[in-house]
């Protein structure tokens, strides 16, 4: 009968938070930036004059449920 080599588990090598903390920071302001403008970036609370952001997220703003209209 043969024998099945069973591979010994390893452990994941442990990331510093030192090392993570800038990415996630970074990962959370540009989520928050995407959310401005997918959500709110209009009417009086607009950055850009024109409607040319409004037009260019339009269909993402429907599909994530903001209304526009």
């Amino acid at each position: 009968m043969a024998q099945v080599a069973v591979p010994q588990s390893q452990s994941l090598p442990l990331i510093p938070l030192r090392s993570v903390l800038p990415w996630a920071v970074l990962a959370g302001v540009l989520s928050i930036v995407i959310i401005y403008f997918i959500g709110v970036e209009q009417g009086a609370l607009t950055l850009i004059s024109g409607q040319t952001v409004h037009e260019f997220v339009h269909d993402g703003r429907h599909l994530l449920g903001f209304p526009c209209h």
